[in-house]
């Protein structure tokens, strides 16, 4: 089970700030409507802000699944 902690949406792209309570990760999620493409990073707590607002300087950092 997931709860949404934040969202934001410009130009297209929604990225969602995600707990998951099972594990208690902290998970960033992109979506690009224009392309459909998704995908999503676990952050560390204290990367995670940064993390939400810049998802694609963190993407190569962090662990990253694309659907």
């Amino acid at each position: 089970m997931e709860r949404e902690l934040a969202r934001r949406m410009e130009d297209g792209i929604e990225v969602r700030l995600l707990w998951r309570r099972d594990d208690g990760a902290l998970v960033v999620t992109v979506h690009d409507e224009r392309s459909d493409e998704t995908f999503w990073l676990e952050a560390s707590t204290a990367d995670v802000l940064d993390a939400y607002r810049h998802p694609f300087a963190h993407a190569h950092e962090l662990r990253l699944a694309v659907a």
